[in-house]
């Protein structure tokens, strides 16, 4: 019951359902948090520290989310911490409850992430922001997420021959699992035909082959692999590893929000691709591989973007995504099950929230209390997600 060193338990897993509710984040956040709590079996007194991942566009209480969720579960005297690394925030909020806990800092700590987002895509904070390269992609060059992701498919369709039907599959996989999960927003299935009929918004990519923006929180519960045996949790999912990398120099493909690359005159780039560099790390550090994986959970902003994932994180090579997906390998059912919990197809992002999200769909999965969307026999899993401004984020599940 020692488990592997570095390894810290998951005693909770909650959430707040998707959406677009129109309340605060501090409300979603604090919904999950209670809903995490619960699925432990302590009180919230009983934690030592809270890590709260922050949320920009929620007034000065987002940037000390630690506090806020601290303040409105109420004050109990636990440390807490702040975190921003975009969409990685949830990813750097666990790897800094995990490192507390193998610090011996603290037996329990919660995480939370929530977000109430904006209608339509994310656009920079406001005023002139010369210094912000966030600001400058949309200033100088009109480039939008979507218009991004619509860059990363046509580069697809260019270097692998992927084609918008392949990506269509993607959106028809995931919305099959999100009409599996309660929590989800977006609930039905969707067709082939329902992706090419819906609107153009950077081609090649349509309305559907494009997450939304929602409201929607996670949380979870941590300890000590001592603290879960005194607690009674005999065998529970467990963190081995959390990667947060950054890039190496040279930087030699154009990433977002970056609109230049560096030279590779003076020092060659890395055979390592940065997204490729953050699946690797966590894989390194929890003893595992790609051929050890039950599921996996990713970041699908886009369809074509998903694709792109199963490369990144050694489930194929690169440019054989597509034939991934239209074989099924990725669809629940299929050899590995990748975004069982529906994505940010049918979720849409929450940003703080979102790595936090796919480490409850692990928990879930491994526990084997998944219902009708779960992986049978499911041991091993890994998220994949980035935030901006280089913020690798993956974590490593097991059971």
């Amino acid at each position: 019951m020692s488990g592997t060193p570095g390894e810290v338990a998951i005693l909770g897993a909650g959430m707040h359902p998707w959406g677009k509710w129109g309340h605060s984040f501090v409300r979603y956040g604090t919904i999950a948090a209670r809903a995490a709590l619960d699925d432990a079996g302590l009180d919230w007194r009983q934690v030592d520290s809270l890590v709260g991942a922050d949320t920009v566009r929620g007034g000065y209480p987002g940037y000390v989310a630690g506090a806020t969720f601290a303040r409105a579960l109420g004050w109990q005297g636990a440390r807490v911490t702040s975190v921003y690394a975009a969409c990685a925030s949830g990813a750097q909020a666990i790897g800094t409850a995990r490192a507390q806990i193998l610090a011996g800092l603290a037996d329990v700590v919660l995480v939370v992430g929530a977000d109430a987002a904006p209608k339509g895509f994310f656009a920079p904070a406001g005023g002139d922001r010369p210094d912000d390269p966030d600001w400058l992609r949309f200033r100088l060059l009109g480039a939008t997420n979507p218009a991004y992701f619509g860059l990363y498919a046509r580069r697809r369709m260019a270097e692998y021959g992927d084609t918008p039907d392949d990506f269509a599959l993607v959106k028809v996989k995931n919305a099959a699992a999100g009409a599996l999960n309660p929590r989800a927003r977006y609930r039905r299935t969707v067709t082939a035909e329902d992706v090419a009929a819906s609107a153009v918004v950077a081609d090649p990519l349509r309305l559907l082959d494009i997450c939304a923006t929602s409201d929607g929180a996670a949380a979870l519960v941590l300890s000590s692999m001592e603290f879960a045996r005194r607690h009674g949790a005999a065998a529970p999912v467990r963190i081995r590893a959390v990667s947060t990398v950054t890039p190496d120099y040279p930087r030699t493909v154009l990433d977002l929000p970056d609109i230049a690359t560096d030279s590779a005159a003076a020092v060659d780039p890395s055979p390592v691709p940065f997204r490729t560099s953050i699946a690797r790390a966590a894989y390194e550090e929890a003893g595992v591989g790609p051929g050890d994986l039950s599921l996996a959970e990713v970041y699908d902003l886009s369809t074509a973007l998903e694709l792109e994932w199963y490369e990144d994180i050694g489930l194929c090579p690169a440019g054989e995504g597509a034939k991934l997906v239209r074989e099924g390998a990725t669809a629940l059912g299929g050899r590995i099950p990748v975004n069982p919990s529906g994505g940010l197809a049918s979720f849409g992002e929450a940003v703080p929230a979102q790595a936090i999200a796919q480490v409850c769909e692990l928990t879930w999965q491994l526990r084997g209390t998944a219902g009708e969307r779960q992986v049978p026999g499911a041991r091993v899993g890994i998220t994949a997600n980035q935030g901006l401004f280089g913020h690798g984020s993956a974590v490593v599940a097991v059971r």
